[in-house]
């Protein structure tokens, strides 16, 4: 604490000096061409009991810190003033000596106001010569700087910096009074925190950042004095520039000699100090995600921005959040997995580069908790000069006739979380499953899948998607070898069109949109929300043909993986105020949305596409089955497809990470290029990968597979129909409760030909199940006695016209 020196006689003193010297002098000192003027006259008719005594002091903008996940890494810096307030202890003792050397020698011996210092500066600027003193102290300044700061209204700043005679004596009255109420330390310690010291540098945090790259603990002499000199005029002794570096080197001796008069450093300290050549960094702290210290991180931080800017909790605008953020002085350690997000960047540039029109964006997010782990794609987060533009023309023709330019590959678009979304084809099949399995249909639920299926959804009379001569939806699969009786599990894994639009048909496709919005599907056109608004006519819905991201996708499967948890997609783990406390506000925001054996039992099923097995799956072929050997983890996603391969997409996760990549042309939806998926530049091999190095080192844990009734159903008897003639095994599968199928090729048998051999499955079967009659072909099988009854759902490889998955190629109503 400060020494105080005050009595009644250096009281009155000064009160007495104030009331002589408050106009005359102060106007002398400011004006001296109009000391004896009117204008001092005025001045001098004040006093002191008129003038405010209060001063109102608000925080000074503080810049906030962005950090990865670890809470270590650094991923942006953003703010209005680059400043970051800090203690007196964490400054180096010779900056604050070298700030009074160079501002106000007397500091330690003044009551806020240096009566001799103003009565100096009187005499001199009431005499001929040409040089000029004013009579500022450090408190003054710091009076000057407070004002500015807690200003209301651009008019308030102006009053606060005029060259007045008013303004001055407001300082000194107000600068009276901070004297009394804080102590010397208090006072320097506040302006060290608020002056400008050029480059865009406010306060010695960040000086001693910008020009050294150092922390103000460790500013040595001359680096001390170099800073205390830029306060009077920054720009003028600017050690950036070459006019500016040999009057800053100039400003910086002056300095160190006054350090010396005051005894701070030795004459040698000093005669060495200024032999030190001055050199600086020149480095502006980076600003907003267009300066992330990664560049491709960009993308993560315009996602948190775009978050932060709809939290009301930072302000009622937009603008007033905006500037929360920029001038807070918060600590935020984000949700960016530096693993996962290398893993990523690395992944969806690899055979693909920044100048291809296609785009992998690629969203990684955490189940249970929403926080997102990494957001990628193969473009640059930039934005394209307009001078000099790197960008090339749309690939859109109609755009590029025009010579409007394209988003690669320097963009600044929310590719991976905003913007119309694309489609992802048979991705949005888990829906229907889902939908299904909360009204109760089980895992085994069998529908005889054909090649073509008649649906009760109107299109338009005769368009492609129609069966010949109607108006009825009749969806084809991409792979004739799909047909036949399928399960959900075998249904989910082949990517039997078919069989989920005639199970959407029968669970009603408006209870499959609404198991989407659960999920947090949204409808981002007004198309699709019209469409959505009468949803129990949309049949394409569950072929993917709405609109979304890949975050948005990736959270819907984390929903599953999360026992049907949905958390809100969120980019941070922790907030703290420039008071060190956290706010709740980082905290998960979840509910439970879809029952624990819904979920387990989706994710059960969604094993079989990506090549990975339950206890209780039943697999059969699958779309994308090199998930699980690359990843080596359990895992469960699915792959998708859309009308002529405009889209590719693949969701792939485990208990710790939901990947889910979309291969499009963000500029041009009707692309003429094919997006592929196993291929090179597709979109399988960037999500596989991305997961694989998410999960270097992570423990590997199970998915819990479902239980009871939602695996099996209810059970019953098939009744046995060996060598019975073909309708009446027909007749009685019927009575029974199934629905009989007939194969379309025979099986050796020794019963009569023509007449059932068996059937498949038998034994037991779901109630309603698809139960398909094996026809004898009256020829036993060498060696032994046939064996009907176990053939299982067709084989194949599921590709179809799009690599991996043969997914919903037919189009919603026409002309939305």
């Amino acid at each position: 604490m400060r020494k105080r020196d005050h009595n009644v006689l250096t009281n009155a003193a000064s009160l007495l000096i104030c009331g002589l010297l408050a106009g005359v002098v102060v106007a002398a000192a400011a004006f001296p061409v109009v000391a004896m003027s009117g204008l001092a006259a005025k001045a001098g008719a004040q006093t002191f009991d008129a003038l405010p005594k209060k001063m109102n002091e608000a925080r000074s903008p503080q810049i906030s810190y962005l950090l990865a996940a670890d809470g270590k890494t650094p991923l942006a810096t953003m703010y209005d003033e680059n400043r970051r307030d800090v203690k007196l202890k964490d400054i180096s003792p010779y900056m604050q000596k070298a700030i009074i050397a160079a501002e106000d020698h007397s500091f330690y011996k003044h009551n806020g106001v240096d009566f001799n210092g103003v009565a100096r500066a009187f005499v001199n600027n009431s005499s001929k010569t040409s040089s000029r003193q004013g009579a500022s102290t450090l408190t003054m300044q710091y009076v000057r700087l407070a004002i500015s700061y807690s200003a209301t209204h651009p008019a308030d700043v102006v009053a606060a910096t005029e060259d007045t005679s008013a303004r001055k004596l407001r300082e000194m009255s107000l600068a009276l009074q901070v004297d009394k109420e804080l102590s010397k330390d208090e006072i320097l310690e506040r302006y060290l925190n608020l002056a400008a010291f050029g480059n865009g540098a406010y306060g010695v945090y960040a000086a001693s950042q910008v020009y050294f790259g150092k922390p103000p603990s460790k500013l040595d002499i001359q680096e001390s004095a170099l800073l205390a000199g830029l306060v009077k005029a920054p720009t003028a002794f600017d050690p950036t520039t070459a006019s500016g570096y040999p009057e800053a080197v100039g400003r910086r001796d002056y300095v160190i000699d006054n350090m010396q008069l005051i005894k701070a450093i030795t004459p040698e300290e000093a005669t060495q100090a200024k032999k030190i050549t001055l050199k600086v960094n020149h480095k502006r702290t980076p600003n907003g995600c267009v300066a992330t210290n990664t560049q491709t991180w960009g993308f993560f931080c315009d996602y948190f921005y775009r978050w932060w800017l709809q939290q009301e909790t930072f302000g009622s605008t937009t603008y007033d959040r905006e500037r929360r953020l920029k001038s807070g002085g918060y600590t935020i350690t984000t949700s960016l997995d530096v693993q996962a997000q290398k893993g990523a960047d690395a992944a969806v540039r690899r055979h693909l580069s920044v100048n291809s029109k296609a785009a992998r964006m690629l969203a990684v997010i955490e189940p249970g908790s929403g926080r997102v782990r990494a957001l990628a794609t193969n473009r640059n987060f930039k934005l394209d000069d307009p001078d000099n533009p790197q960008n090339r023309l749309s690939s859109n023709p109609k755009k590029a006739k025009r010579g409007i330019r394209g988003s690669y590959p320097n963009t600044v678009n929310p590719l991976m979380s905003g913007g119309g979304g694309y489609q992802a084809g048979s991705t949005f099949k888990i829906f229907t499953l889902v939908a299904a399995l909360e009204k109760g249909y089980p895992l085994a639920y069998t529908i005889n899948a054909q090649q073509q299926f008649r649906s009760e959804y109107p299109v338009e009379f005769n368009s492609p998607a129609a069966c010949e001569g109607t108006s009825l939806y009749c969806p084809k699969n991409a792979n004739p070898k799909m047909a036949g009786p399928h399960t959900m599990w075998s249904g989910f894994g082949f990517s039997v069109n078919t069989y989920f639009v005639a199970l959407e048909q029968q669970v009603g496709a408006e209870n499959v949109v609404k198991a989407a919005q659960k999920l947090g599907i949204t409808f981002r056109n007004s198309d699709d929300a019209l469409l959505a608004a009468n949803a129990h006519t949309w049949g394409a819905f569950t072929l993917g043909v709405s609109q979304t991201t890949p975050l948005e996708l990736a959270n819907a499967y984390a929903t599953l993986a999360a026992d049907g948890k949905y958390c809100e997609p969120i980019p941070v783990q922790e907030i703290r105020g420039p008071d060190g406390k956290k706010l709740d506000i980082a905290n998960p925001r979840c509910e439970q949305r879809i029952s624990t054996q819904v979920a387990r039992a989706a994710v059960d099923a969604a094993r079989c596409p990506v090549g990975d097995n339950s206890s209780t799956s039943k697999c059969g072929s699958r779309t994308a089955g090199e998930v699980r050997g690359i990843v080596k983890a359990p895992v469960a996603g699915k792959s998708g497809t859309t009308d002529s391969d405009k889209t590719s997409a693949l969701v792939a996760m485990t208990k710790q990470y939901a990947v889910a990549g979309i291969l499009a042309d963000p500029d041009w939806p009707q692309t003429n290029q094919k997006m592929g998926h196993k291929e090179l530049d597709g979109i399988n091999r960037p999500v596989q990968e991305t997961l694989r190095d998410a999960m270097d080192g992570k423990e590997r844990i199970e998915f819990t597979p479902p239980s009871g009734k939602i695996v099996l159903g209810d059970q019953r008897s098939i009744p046995g129909v060996k060598c019975e003639s073909v309708e009446t095994a027909r007749s009685r599968l019927r009575g029974a409760g199934f629905e009989p199928t007939v194969s379309s090729s025979k099986v050796p048998s020794e019963c009569p030909a023509g007449t059932a051999a068996g059937t498949s499955p038998d034994g037991k079967t779901i109630k309603g199940g698809v139960v398909t009659i094996e026809v004898s072909s009256g020829q036993p099988a060498p060696g032994g006695s046939p064996t009907p009854g176990t053939s299982l759902p067709p084989n194949g490889n599921g590709n179809g016209p799009g690599p991996g998955n043969g997914n919903g190629r037919w189009p919603r109503l026409p002309g939305n």
